[in-house]
């Protein structure tokens, strides 16, 4: 197991409680409401399958995205996803035009191995990564060698950044976890090249 500081290849940053508890606590709440939640289809091992969470993809409108062979739509921007993406761009941390939303309603939703290296996030993306809820596993292994891995606990109002060369060398994934204490929402923000 390598800790985060040890991944060569990669850039890499968690810091813990970038969004107050009680800012958190609305958010979560807000994004429960608000957002229209889909299970969204996916190719996998040449089979359509319903993904195990809810998302919802949010962006400019011309941040359109391919994803595991389907193509995904934009809808508009809620006010407080957009003064989340003000304040990662005013702190510097990266220009975003888009957001993913995966909601883990409990421990048995999951995300699988991946990397977010689709042509349209460019050769070096820089991936935002926001959480609320139930603390979850993240793990990071490089593709080269899949026993060299990394592990975070992700917990709530927690920022993780990706960036630079990780997304070419690395593969990550949040799996199932039992113990989980209620749901998870994750966002992801990304620039999505026009096309």
């Amino acid at each position: 197991m390598l800790f985060p500081h040890e991944l060569p290849d990669a850039d890499v940053r968690h810091v813990p409680g970038w969004l107050r508890p009680d800012r958190a606590d609305a958010l979560q709440r807000a994004l429960g409401e608000q957002v229209a939640w889909d299970v969204h289809r996916i190719r996998m091992f040449g089979h359509w399958v319903d993904s195990p969470r809810l998302s919802s993809w949010i962006g400019d409108p011309q941040a359109r995205y391919r994803y595991s062979g389907a193509e995904f739509v934009p809808r508009p921007w809620l006010p407080a996803l957009q003064a989340l993406r003000v304040r990662l761009q005013e702190e510097g941390i990266g220009r975003f035009n888009s957001v993913l939303l995966n909601r883990y309603r409990d421990g048995g939703d999951y995300m699988g191995w991946h990397s977010d290296d689709e042509p349209e996030l460019g050769p070096a993306p820089v991936i935002a990564s926001l959480s609320l809820g139930a603390a979850r596993r993240f793990l990071l292994r490089r593709r080269d060698e899949p026993a060299r891995k990394a592990e975070f606990l992700l917990g709530h109002g927690d920022l993780l950044l990706m960036a630079g060369s990780t997304q070419r060398f690395y593969q990550h994934a949040l799996p199932k976890m039992a113990r989980a204490q209620g749901e998870r929402i994750n966002l992801t923000f990304r620039w999505i090249t026009p096309r």
